[in-house]
This record gives structure tokens, sequence and C-alpha cells, in this order.
């Protein structure tokens, strides 16, 4: 499916390509730029994001299990 991960202030495309889905584009683009990300109601469930930086990121209602 198409994902786009965008700035939460300013709508900016983050990452953007064909992804199985939002758990999947955040762990193929590791070391992205993460800042401000709009990650609402994503499923994160058992995905790896360590040395991500989420600063400022909406997780409102993001499953992060």
């Amino acid at each position: 499916m198409k994902i786009e991960i965008k700035n939460r202030w300013n709508g900016r495309i983050i990452i953007a390509g064909e992804y199985e889905s939002v758990k999947d584009a955040l762990q193929k683009n590791r070391g992205a730029d993460l800042i401000d990300a709009n990650l609402r109601g994503a499923d994160l469930i058992d995905a790896n994001l360590r040395g991500a930086d989420l600063r400022g990121a909406d997780l409102i209602d993001a499953n992060l299990r």
C-alpha cells in the first residue's frame, strides 16, 4: 500500500512509498529524521525504532506495545 508519513506541522513528506504497513515503512527507513512526524493511530507493535528521533512526533492512539 502507498504510505506517506508527513510532518505534523507543515505537511512536508518525510517518507513515501509502497510498504506493507507504517511499521514496515519506518523499519525500512531507519535513520530517517522523524522529528514532528504524524504517526497518529499507527500500529507499531514490535516495531524496532531504536535510534529513531521522534521528538515532537504525534503518537496519539499509536499502538506501541
